[in-house]
């Protein structure tokens, strides 16, 4: 594992809403509505270092130059399905950035990636990414989502999850040693199907309520 490569929230109340995530007795509407919180407060961790500029702005005493950031110029990129549970919350936060997609599924004999989706905004090359998955398990569905992205010479990307693990970590940032990952928890291994432990489950089934 690269630790340099992993930016770890820890805050409190991400570390709280997880625990209660993790619970198998957690219902589909309680986990979809504690992922959409976790998102929101990672998001303001994950865009801490975007570029601002000044603007000019009318108080109600007088005119004075004040800071703001470009939401426009900011893509959040949700790998299909899960992902869209932690693009919600993101959005709530910063609902001017641009949104693409990138439907991946993991081949369950192999646990290769398979692509089966892939729309971006246009203007990639002047757009900073990040890109969102709840769980970041073997690391190959991040690994080809990421590269498909680098095909569009975007500015910047980053890489956010809920969970990860240290044989995620190690796939990705070897494919992918420029790319961030944020996450709220680094997990202890990886079971014989590809799962994270102790993990949470399949992220995507109790979002949605599959199985």
């Amino acid at each position: 594992m690269n630790p340099s490569s992993v930016h770890l929230v820890d805050h409190p109340l991400v570390q709280h809403k997880l625990t209660l995530m993790r619970r198998q007795e957690a219902s589909t509407n309680s986990f979809r509505r504690l992922l959409n919180e976790i998102s929101m407060l990672m998001a303001y961790e994950v865009t801490r270092d975007m570029p601002m500029q000044d603007i000019e702005v009318q108080t109600p005493l007088e005119t004075m130059q004040a800071k703001v950031i470009d939401g426009k110029k900011l893509v959040l990129v949700s790998i299909l399905r899960a992902g869209t549970g932690i693009l919600d919350g993101m959005l709530s936060v910063v609902p001017g950035a641009r949104v693409g997609h990138i439907g991946l599924y993991r081949d369950p004999k192999t646990l290769t990636a398979v692509e089966y989706y892939f729309k971006m905004p246009g203007g990639m090359e002047e757009r900073d990414c990040i890109v969102v998955d709840p769980m970041l398990a073997t690391g190959n569905s991040a690994v080809a989502a990421v590269e498909r992205l680098k095909e569009l010479n975007p500015k910047s990307i980053k890489f956010v999850c809920l969970l990860t693990c240290p044989e995620g970590v190690k796939t990705f940032s070897e494919a992918h040693p420029d790319v961030p990952i944020y996450t709220a928890a680094v997990d202890r291994e990886l079971n014989d199907h590809g799962y994270i432990l102790p993990g949470l489950g399949d992220a995507g089934d109790r979002i949605f309520g599959t199985k």
